[in-house]
C-alpha cells in the first residue's frame, strides 16, 4: 500500500513508519519539524527512516492548506495514519493557538484530503486525555467524555466528532486511538521518563506531582506501533447493532470507529521511579509537588475492544521497557 503518514519524525511516527516500512509498504511522511522540542532528535529519527528505499519525506505543516492540497492531489494514498498534532497538556495552557492551528485546523485538512482523494481508510491519533475528569477506571470507550480538563484533550475530542462527521457525510472509514501514555527509545524529551532520566544521571532533583500519588497506564512503543499497523490494515466499518435511541459513542451507523490502545496494567508513579532508578543504578532526589493543572490521577485502558478487533495484546513489561529506553538513551547521548 502507499500510506501518508503525517508525524513521521515523531517518536510514534517514527516507530510506526518503520514497521511500515518493514512490511513492504511505499510510505510518504511529513512533519513541519517544528521546535516544541529538540529539532536534532527529530532530524535522527529522519536519518533512520530515510535508511529504507520505500520512505519520502516532505517537510510541511498539516495546517497548511495548500500544501496538504498539493500533496493529496498528486499521489494517490491508500491508508492515512494521522499522528501529527501539537502535544502536550501543560503547553497548551501556554499557547492554546498552537493547538488550534496544528490540531483542529490541521485535522480538517486532513479529512478534507481523505475525502477528495477517497483514502480507503484514516487512523488518527486521539488521547487517554480525552476522558478528563472521569474517574471510573478502566476508561472504556463507552464513557462519557464530554468534562476535558484540557484544551489538548479537548481538541483531541473535537478530531472524534470531525471524524465522524466525514464518516457520515462522505462515507470515509475512519478510526480513533486513544493513546495512553506512550514510552521507550525514541521518546518525547517532554515526557516523565526521559525528563526522569536526563535529571537522575545529571543528579538534579526530579519533580513529582500529586506527591506521587499517580497511576500512568504505561504502553511500550512496539506495543503501539504493531496495534497502529493492525488497525490500519482493518478499516473501519458501520455498527450493524448501533441504536441511536440508545448511542454508543464508540461506534456509528457510519464506517467510524474509536479504541482504547494502551496497557490495561496501570503502575503507581512510585514504582515506575523505582524501575528508572534501578536501570540507572542511582537514586532519585525527588522534590514532591502538588498536582499541576490539566492533569489526571490516574488511567487505566480498558483494551477489550481493539483485542476482540485486531488482536491487540500488548507483551512488554514497565520493567523491560524502561530498561531498554535506558539504553537507548545512554547510547544516543553518551552518557
Amino acid at each position: 500500500m502507499k500510506i501518508l503518514v503525517t508525524g513521521a519524525a515523531g517518536f510514534i511516527g517514527m516507530h510506526v513508519t518503520e514497521r511500515l516500512l518493514a512490511a513492504g509498504h511505499e510510505v510518504v511522511g511529513i512533519d513541519n519539524l517544528d521546535d516544541y522540542y529538540d529539532v536534532r532528535l527529530k532530524q535522527a529519527r529522519l536519518e533512520r527512516l530515510r535508511e529504507h528505499a520505500g520512505f519520502r519525506f516532505q517537510k510541511l505543516d498539516v495546517a497548511d492548506e495548500e500544501g496538504m492540497r498539493s500533496l493529496f492531489s498528486q499521489a494517490r494514498f491508500t491508508r492515512v495514519i494521522h499522528l501529527a498534532a501539537q502535544a502536550g497538556v501543560r503547553y497548551s495552557l501556554q499557547n492554546p493557538q498552537a493547538y488550534v492551528r496544528s490540531n483542529l485546523a490541521g485535522f480538517v485538512n486532513i479529512l478534507e484530503g481523505c475525502r477528495h482523494d477517497k483514502v480507503g481508510h484514516l487512523v488518527y491519533a486521539s488521547s487517554s486525555s480525552v476522558y478528563g475528569g472521569n474517574t471510573r477506571l478502566p476508561f472504556s470507550e463507552r464513557d462519557n467524555v464530554d468534562h476535558p480538563v484540557s484544551l489538548y484533550a479537548a481538541t483531541k475530542k473535537s478530531n472524534e466528532l470531525m471524524a465522524h462527521a466525514y464518516s457520515h457525510l462522505f462515507g470515509l472509514p475512519a478510526t480513533g486511538l486513544r493513546f495512553f501514555t506512550v514510552y521507550g527509545p525514541w521518546g518525547r524529551p517532554d515526557m516523565a521518563l526521559f525528563l526522569f532520566t536526563r535529571a537522575i544521571l545529571a543528579g538534579e532533583p526530579i519533580k513529582v506531582f500529586n506527591h506521587g500519588r499517580m497511576q500512568r497506564d504505561f504502553t511500550y512503543i512496539d506495543d503501539i506501533a504493531e496495534g497502529v499497523v493492525k488497525v490500519a490494515e482493518n478499516p473501519a466499518q458501520p455498527s450493524q447493532a448501533f441504536d441511536a435511541a440508545h448511542p454508543d459513542p464508540a461506534t456509528s451507523w457510519a464506517p467510524y470507529r474509536l479504541y482504547n490502545i494502551g496497557n490495561h496494567n496501570p503502575v503507581n508513579l512510585m514504582d515506575y521511579i523505582a524501575a528508572i532508578e534501578h536501570c540507572l543504578g542511582k537514586k532519585a532526589e525527588k522534590n514532591f509537588l502538588p498536582m499541576q493543572a490539566g492533569d489526571v490521577a490516574a488511567t487505566d485502558a480498558d483494551i477489550s475492544e481493539l483485542r476482540q478487533a485486531v488482536g491487540f495484546a500488548p507483551r512488554t513489561t514497565v520493567d523491560e521497557g524502561v530498561r531498554r529506553f535506558v539504553e537507548w538513551y545512554r547510547g544516543y547521548y553518551r552518557v
